[in-house]
């Protein structure tokens, strides 16, 4: 079925909303496949059916079941055709799973592989799993607990509050370092041997993480938190760097511009900067700002900053339509495979500096990407968004294979019509009267 244009104006006509709606009602659908009989949830193929790798990851469990909770609040407040019961089922499968076979019950957190019979696993080499350090505990993993536990508090679910307040503690013991004001990236699974490694990456995802924690607790530290992470790889090291964010670091937080060099179509490491990113911490600076009492002017100027960058470097780089995965440190694009993720993030970071800022310009970007997004990734014929495409935008595997999560793509549907402070979950709860 061929693309239909998009109904304006945007974001928040009657029409327009409608849209939204089903294409989240679809996404919700597609993503109901990966439910593993034996729990948790699968990294789902192009088709829609987990792979037959027999593994589960820590990750793809903890965002599906965060898709999940906003659709049981999507029910809840009318806005869904999806089944409430359906999503609580779903809800439910996934907490099962982060309590029971991912969590590591001798050492405490959370696994970030296990096979289907709840051994720790490497993978199957297409992931983003170290196959020297299978069994590892890794902050990325973490922040994604702490996010569905979050998200399944507002859900209403009763084993939520505590699987919060464990991986909170975990966060807090494990991977807060005080002095850097940022998080730890991995240790071994004994808690032994930590990584001589700090990424931009996970502690990304720990500011989206504490800010959901901080709605779901009312715990302000966690805001503040989310702050100094946000201070260290955005206003300190982003901003000295041209507005091209830098991902990998020493443990002291030396940047280490030359990481990964030989491996620059990395799913979760790419040597350069990662465009998609720049968005999402731009959109996370405006929920930082609009969620502290109060907060630092460079919040909203480098929110802006960052967003111009991955425009100006980012889309059509290469004189074709999308946005490049990486570009190298003069702004030359690097690895030119097209991620759906980077159109979700673009897309709802262009409506959170639409509401903070009033400036229709981004508007017409909201109706660019919106279109673009349409155009190539969703994929009409099998469900969900194709996750990765290639220059002439035509599916392709060099990065990422299958279609592994529906986080980004829903979160691309509902953040438009949100403000972008309380977090997704809580804004969702309180529009449906909890």
């Amino acid at each position: 079925m061929a693309a239909e244009p998009w109904p304006e104006p945007w974001p928040d006509s009657p029409e327009h909303a409608a849209r939204l709606d089903a294409e989240c009602d679809r996404l919700i659908r597609f993503a109901t496949g990966a439910k593993l009989a034996g729990g948790g949830f699968g990294w789902l193929d192009d088709v829609g059916r987990p792979l037959p790798d027999g593994v589960v990851h820590t990750w793809v469990t903890a965002r599906m079941t965060h898709v999940f909770a906003l659709a049981r609040l999507r029910a809840e407040a009318r806005g869904s055709a999806f089944d409430a019961a359906e999503a609580d089922a779903l809800v439910a499968h996934g907490i099962a799973a982060l309590t029971g076979p991912l969590r590591d019950h001798e050492y405490g957190g959370w696994h970030p592989v296990v096979d289907r019979t709840g051994r720790p696993a490497s993978g199957d080499g297409d992931t983003d799993v170290d196959p020297e350090r299978p069994d590892g505990k890794r902050m990325y993993d973490h922040a994604f607990v702490v996010l569905a536990a979050a998200s399944a508090c507002a859900a209403g679910h009763p084993e939520a509050p505590a699987l919060l307040a464990e991986a909170l503690d975990v966060v807090e013991r494990r991977f807060w370092e005080e002095d850097r004001g940022a998080c730890a990236e991995s240790w071994d699974r004994t808690w032994t041997v930590g990584e001589p490694y700090r990424g931009a990456n996970s502690n990304m995802h720990a500011v989206e993480a504490f800010l959901a924690a901080a709605d779901a607790t009312d715990e302000a530290r966690w805001r503040e938190r989310a702050l100094r992470i946000a201070e260290r790889v955005v206003h300190e090291h982003a901003r000295a760097n041209h507005w091209r964010l830098i991902e990998h670091f020493a443990a002291d937080w030396t940047p280490r511009p030359e990481y990964n060099r030989e491996r620059p179509a990395d799913p979760f490491r790419p040597y350069g900067a990662t465009v998609g990113h720049w968005f999402e911490w731009s959109r996370l600076l405006i929920t930082l700002a609009e969620a502290l009492p109060r907060p630092p002017g460079w919040l909203r100027a480098d929110a802006v900053a960052l967003f111009d960058a991955a425009v100006r470097e980012g889309w059509r780089a290469d004189g074709r339509p999308g946005f490049v995965y990486t570009v190298d440190w003069s702004g030359k694009p690097l690895v030119r495979t097209r991620m759906h993720w980077v159109a979700a993030e673009a897309i709802a970071a262009a409506a959170a500096l639409r509401r903070a800022s009033g400036d229709a310009d981004y508007d017409d970007w909201y109706r660019v990407w919106w279109e673009h997004a349409d155009a190539v990734f969703l994929d009409r014929e099998h469900g969900g968004w194709h996750h990765e495409l290639d220059a002439d935008a035509r599916p392709s595997a060099d990065v990422w294979r299958g279609k592994p999560d529906a986080y980004h793509a829903v979160q691309a549907t509902l953040l438009p019509r949100l403000r972008s402070a309380p977090t997704i979950a809580e804004a969702l709860r309180r529009r449906a009267g909890g």
